[in-house]
Parts: C-alpha cells; structure tokens; sequence
C-alpha cells in the first residue's frame, strides 16, 4: 500500500467515525430480546409492581422487543451483576445506583449515549427533563447513565405524635437544633422514638450521608475526583452534630429496616430517608394516623444542599440492535408516562417537572398528595452523589462510612476516627 492509499483510507476512517458511533438502527424491525437488569424488580416494597407495569405496557406497545427483567441487588456490591457479567451472560441495559457509575464506565464497558444515540433524538428526548436531574448521570461531559429513580431525602414525621408532645405539626422542624429538641419532647411525652434516619446500617449507601456533610458546606471527595475529604472541618463539624443527636437521646439506632416499618405503624416521630419509601409509609399510616413530610434540616442558616438517592439507566450491551431495544425502554420509562408512574406509584421524583401541574399526568394527583412537595422542592437544588472513583470505590465508601459510624454510635473521637478512615481510604484510591 503506497502512502497516498494509506492516508485516503484514514482520512475515510476518519470520516466515519461519528457514523459509526450512532450506528445503531433507527427503529427495532426484528423480534429482540433484552435483558433488563434491575434492583426494584427485587424489592416488594419498593416498586416492584410499578415496574412491572411498566415493563409489561412497553412490551405491548413494542411486539418485536421482549425484556426479560432480572431482578438483583444493589446493596450488595452488585454482586449478581458483576458474577453475570463475568460469566458472560447477557447484561444489556442495567438499573445502577449512581454510586456505581463511575466503576461501570471503566469495568463494564457502559456506553455513553452522546457515542450511540444521534444528536437532534437524543436532544429531543431531554427536552422538558430537569438540567439538574440529567446532570446526575453525567461523567466527563457525556451522559453514561440517564437519571431514572431519585429522589432527596425527606423528614417524614407523625404529626399525631408531634400534638401529643405538645409540638406544632404544622411547623414541623427545619435545623438540626430543632429536631433534636422536637425528638427529645416526643420519647419524654409518649414514650417512643423521636427521630432516625437512614445514615448507617449495612443496606445504607453513603448518599444521605453526603448530603449531610455537603449541607454543612463539607464535602467526602474533592472537586478534581482524586483527594477525599470527609475528615475536614466542615464533615467532622457535621458527623459530631449526629453523634450529640445520638448520646443527646434524641437519634435512636434503629436498624433502617425496623424504622421504616416502625415510621409506618406510627411508633417513631421522625424518620430521615429517601422518598422512594413514601408508598410503603402512606399505604401503612393510612386510616392510622397523620403521615407528613417535610424538606431536610439544616445547619443554622445554612441551606441545605441536597444529593440524590437511586439510580440511572445504563446501556451496557454492544449490539446495536439491542442498543436500539434498550434506548426504547429507557426512553418509555423515563416519559411523561413513565415518569407519572414511577412518581405516583412509588415515590421517586419526576424527572419531568412539567407534568407536576399538568392533569392529564400528575396535576391532580399531586393535589391529594401534599407529601411529595418537599421533594419537588429540593430538586432546585439538587446536587449529584458523588461516586468514588476507580476499581476500589465500595471498599473506599465502606471505610469512610464505619469510621463516621464508629464516631457516632462507637464512642470514637470524631476527628480521629475520620481521619483514620480517610488515610485508608486514599490509599485505595486509583
């Protein structure tokens, strides 16, 4: 091969390599089918049954795609996907926790949508979606993961309890200080547990937990992704604040499981958590007792600046028809439609904020539902979960996470036990 064929063959390469990144077909014209792996599949009380609703309606609207729907567990390290995954089974479109994105795009070989889906389809799809939502799933200026179920965290809490403890429902806490206080009056007048929240336990992740810090203008992992942070002033000032709630009496170590089944029986005042758990607590508290809910405390004067909890919808299969299969559901589920499902049937935010006042979607059920417009209101200022970087990130979130409960519930110092975990925390860091 001469020097001019070579270079006229680059150049032609060259020339193609944007078409061959959106070389995906237009539209599925042959019967596929895809697996869709995804974590509320195997959760009953989380939206399992809204899931499949959703799954089953795609399938009917798109005869040539079948989804084969697996269930698995986010808490566990993915541990059912990565095994699949190394036993080569098919994994082609995954519900991921956003604290596992950054490990997917360099382990399981996550496609972003900006290399697969063509431009004006892909914009035209995001048009109407929250800018602060979409950004979530962004690494790097392009979209490895399209934002699916999130939400904030939210103060749910007994307004009945709060009228028996001499408190006003209808100004429920809005600091820390008061919360403390508000927990102390509900154990001393009626006996049962003031607070909890969603921080610690081994199904926790560490996204309450950021926004915790983050509220206090702390932060666990330094803007550049290469440095932690979360044994600086701002985190321990933060951590030392739950750990006084905690030998105050006001935090009751309540394991989450427990609490959210106690937060539905009315035997806890107040219960910080995600609000994918308004379904389970409404269905529970209803013909009960008064259920309400209300934005995240805050430190002082400080705003909250809150981080989401949930997952992103992730393309992993190279097959471009599948690929195109995959984008089909992703995009069904993350429609108006979608959407007003996932909201009203679950509890997660609508990505769409559009079809909060629009009546032929949420309009109107969002009248009868006054629980989520704390929720609707901390999108504003929603701020993405931080995913720890490289091969070692659970381990990396595991360390921090003991140190600060050992801080809390342990006795520790809170500044040496942070410090501890940081130092072998960085050490693991890529």
């Amino acid at each position: 091969m001469n020097r001019k064929t070579f270079l006229a063959g680059a150049l032609a390469l060259l020339a193609t390599g944007p078409a061959l990144a959106q070389a995906i077909p237009a539209s599925v014209d042959q019967p596929v089918t895809i697996t869709f792996y995804n974590y509320n599949l195997g959760s009953a009380g989380v939206g399992k049954d809204a899931t499949e609703k959703l799954i089953a309606e795609f399938m009917a609207a798109n005869p040539n795609i079948t989804v084969q729907g697996v269930p698995y567990s986010a808490g566990d390290g993915n541990a059912r996907l990565q095994a699949d995954l190394a036993a080569n089974q098919p994994v082609d479109l995954v519900q991921l926790g956003f604290n596992s994105l950054d490990y997917a795009r360099t382990n399981y070989a996550a496609k972003a949508l900006e290399d697969l889906i063509p431009a004006d389809e892909l914009a035209a799809h995001f048009d109407g979606m929250s800018p602060n939502g979409l950004k979530l799933g962004v690494l790097d200026g392009k979209t490895f993961g399209l934002a699916y179920t999130f939400s904030t965290p939210i103060l749910f809490f007994n307004a009945d309890l709060f009228k028996a403890a001499g408190l006003n429902p209808d100004v429920p806490p809005q600091t820390w200080a008061e919360v403390k206080a508000a927990a102390l009056a509900i154990k001393d007048k009626t006996g049962k547990p003031g607070f909890t929240a969603g921080i610690f336990g081994p199904s926790a992740a560490d996204w309450l937990f950021q926004g915790v810090v983050r509220s206090n203008n702390g932060s666990v992992l330094s803007a550049d992704r290469k440095t932690l942070t979360f044994a600086e002033p701002a985190a321990v000032e933060a951590v030392a604040m739950i750990k006084d709630l905690y030998e105050g009496g006001a935090y009751e170590n309540i394991d989450i499981n427990a609490a959210m089944e106690n937060m539905a029986a009315g035997n806890l005042g107040m219960y910080l958590q995600t609000s994918a758990v308004q379904g389970v607590l409404v269905k529970g508290a209803t013909g009960k007792f008064d259920l309400r809910a209300a934005p995240m405390p805050r430190f002082g004067d400080k705003p909250t600046r809150p981080n989401n909890s949930g997952s992103a919808l992730v393309i992993l299969s190279s097959d471009p028809v599948k690929q195109r299969a995959a984008w089909e559901l992703m995009k069904f589920l993350t429609s108006k439609h979608g959407y007003t499902i996932i909201t009203s049937e679950i509890g997660y935010l609508p990505l769409r904020t559009d079809i909060v006042n629009d009546p032929e979607y949420l309009g109107n059920w969002i009248k009868d539902h006054p629980l989520v417009q704390p929720n609707l209101e901390q999108l504003s200022r929603l701020e993405p979960w931080d995913s720890m970087p490289g091969p070692n990130y659970s381990q990396i979130v595991k360390l921090m996470m003991d140190g600060a409960e050992m801080a809390v519930f342990g006795g520790a110092d809170v500044q040496s036990a942070l410090s501890d975990a940081q130092a072998n925390a960085q050490a693991l860091m890529p």
